[in-house]
């Protein structure tokens, strides 16, 4: 039987059919039809944002804490342009997310209507895929294909721009038996021969990394990644992406590679025989100057999608598949070629990674003005809150500092900005992950700068009952960009200085705590090293209202180890004018 309905009725019942259960939107002319039929809608909840890129940045928290798309609306012309930030932000980072788009109607495209914009071909370099619907009764499918195309293969973001005449018009509703989509078949199951010649690899080097990238969570293969690395003994690195992936307990991770990973993550990759790379993509952040990274490896490069192997570096052995099965299948391989005795021994390296983990561990010296450490700051709120909760990092140094004294036990717990690096996205991404996961404690980590981005989603927080915890690590200033103006040009501060912490006159613009008490929430303030944990424990004891709290923390912090912009990783440094010695390492 079929039933005849408008598009706009037809889009909310399609989205009830894919199992959408939370839309994070704001409404406005063109999308307006879709509202009134979403209003009567008992499977769908509607968040009302503050900003479409708040929405957007809500949808990418959601599919974190869930695994499913996550799901934002917004208007034609500015209601749609403001979704490009976390459309680009969810295509760099391959996080699964459908945008929906009203369009002026289809008579006035291309005529510069009044909130017109082609965002279709706005977005079409950040989008997985996207589509313009104008006719009505394509909108079914269309849906179908979107959520399938954003879930399968490499995750990433689809954009459906519908034109207000199709939301308007009629015809009958038909869900598509199976889904057509010629062209689009994404390789999961990878070549047998490729996974045996990986494991024949392995058990043949000396010093093999597993390098792991947020491909590994995004296939949801935690669990075969640590059958792997116990398996065979090999060191595991996790990249900014993949926190958590690995347990960061277990005795074969060695951190985090990249321009402020670990000295023995950066290490182990530099002086290894083999990397397998696992959901990576050799990203500049991880690999320095390209010519110099890991230049005596070979390379196994597992990744499903094929345009990023041997992309940034050759791969000796490239696999296509999702990482999941390609481990599993590994799995099967290693074991095979160990009960014919062949092993691999990797004492040796143990021993030079061992060496190199207890010669530069993670550590920061307290601020010689009495002020509050944001390491500690951020060090602290990991053990008070404990590793089941989550945690969303803005950009910048309270990033680094989040993805280095935090200890990550499960895979998810840490979410954040990596490839694009979005100032903002801390808040709503945040909010999104609480309402996916409403039972878990969710912390947003936000800098000064960040926050002022986008904290007007405290408003959504407060009234749509979402009770986020944030802590601003407020230096007063751009940290990260305050850094390297530090470092790389002489100290000359141009436009960095926020003037959100006091320095003479107890003067803060604006008042954090005020702030937050103006949107509905708990404002709390903190600037002794000796509160920090009763102002945690204040936080967490409030359930029932969003809290921020500001951490008035030293300005003068900078995030160590570093690799500066356009050097070798060899030349790390893990405090100001101080590296290892490769030499005496080895």
């Amino acid at each position: 039987m079929t039933e005849q309905m408008t598009g706009a009725q037809s889009l909310i019942r399609s989205l009830e059919q894919v199992g959408v259960d939370t839309v994070f939107g704001i409404p406005g002319g063109a999308i307006l039809p879709a509202y009134d039929p979403l209003y009567d809608s008992a499977r769908v909840r509607h968040i009302l944002m503050r900003h479409e890129q708040g929405a957007g940045h809500a949808a990418e928290g959601y599919a974190y804490a869930t695994g499913r798309p996550g799901v934002c609306m917004a208007t034609s012309g500015p209601g749609a342009t403001n979704l490009v930030t976390p459309l680009a932000d969810a295509h760099m980072d391959s996080v699964p997310m459908v945008a929906i788009t009203g369009q002026v109607a289809s008579p006035m495209i291309g005529t510069d209507a009044f909130q017109e914009a082609d965002i279709c071909g706005i977005t079409m370099p950040i989008t997985k895929h996207n589509f313009l619907v104008k006719d009505v009764r394509d909108i079914p499918r269309t849906i179908a294909e979107a959520f399938h195309i954003a879930s399968s293969g490499r995750p990433g973001p689809v954009l459906v721009d519908i034109s207000k005449d199709a939301l308007q018009a009629s015809a009958d509703f038909v869900w598509p038996e199976r889904l057509e989509l010629p062209g689009y078949r994404p390789v999961s199951k990878p070549h047998g021969k490729q996974v045996r010649e990986a494991a024949r690899m392995i058990a043949e080097a000396r010093r093999p990394v597993f390098y792991v990238g947020g491909g590994v969570l995004r296939a949801g293969a935690s669990a075969e990644l640590r059958v792997m690395a116990e398996l065979t003994g090999v060191p595991v690195v996790t990249t900014l992406m993949a926190r958590g992936v690995f347990p960061e307990s277990h005795p074969q991770f060695v951190g985090m590679p990249g321009m402020h990973g670990d000295v023995a993550a950066v290490g182990a990759l530099q002086k290894a025989d083999l990397v397998v790379a696992l959901g990576a993509r050799f990203d500049d952040r991880v690999t320095g100057r390209l010519d110099s990274f890991a230049s005596e490896a070979k390379i196994v490069h597992a990744d499903i999608d094929p345009a990023e192997i041997s992309k940034n570096r050759h791969a000796d052995v490239p696999i296509v598949g999702d990482c999941r099965e390609v481990l599993a299948d590994l799995v099967v391989a290693v074991r095979a070629d160990q009960e014919k005795g062949r092993q691999g021994d990797y004492g040796g390296w143990w021993q030079q990674l061992d060496r190199l983990r207890a010669t530069y561990p993670k550590g920061y010296e307290a601020p010689e003005d009495g002020s509050l450490s944001p390491q500690a700051v951020i060090e602290r709120l990991g053990k008070v809150v404990g590793p089941d909760a989550t945690y969303v990092a803005g950009v910048g140094q309270h990033q680094m500092w989040a993805a280095q004294f935090i200890d990550y036990e499960r895979p998810g717990a840490f979410v954040n900005s990596g490839g694009l690096g979005t100032m903002g996205f801390s808040v709503p991404a945040a909010l999104g992950a609480k309402a996916g996961d409403p039972d878990r404690v969710v912390w947003s980590i936000d800098g000064d700068g960040c926050f002022q981005m986008t904290n007007q989603e405290l408003a959504t927080c407060a009234i749509e009952g979402i009770p986020i915890k944030v802590a601003v690590i407020n230096n007063g200033n751009l940290g990260m960009v305050r850094q390297w103006q530090t470092l790389f040009y002489e100290g000359r501060y141009s436009n960095t200085d926020l003037q959100t912490s006091p320095r003479d006159e107890k003067v803060r613009i604006p008042d954090f705590v005020r702030l937050a008490e103006a949107y509905g929430c708990v404002g709390l303030r903190c600037e002794r090293a000796e509160d920090i944990d009763a102002t945690i424990e204040k936080a967490m004891a409030i359930n029932d209202a969003p809290v921020v709290v500001d951490f008035t923390v030293n300005h003068d912090a900078m995030v160590w180890p570093m690799v500066g912009p356009g050097v070798s990783n060899d030349k790390i440094q893990y405090a100001r004018d101080m590296a290892p010695n490769w030499e005496h390492e080895d």
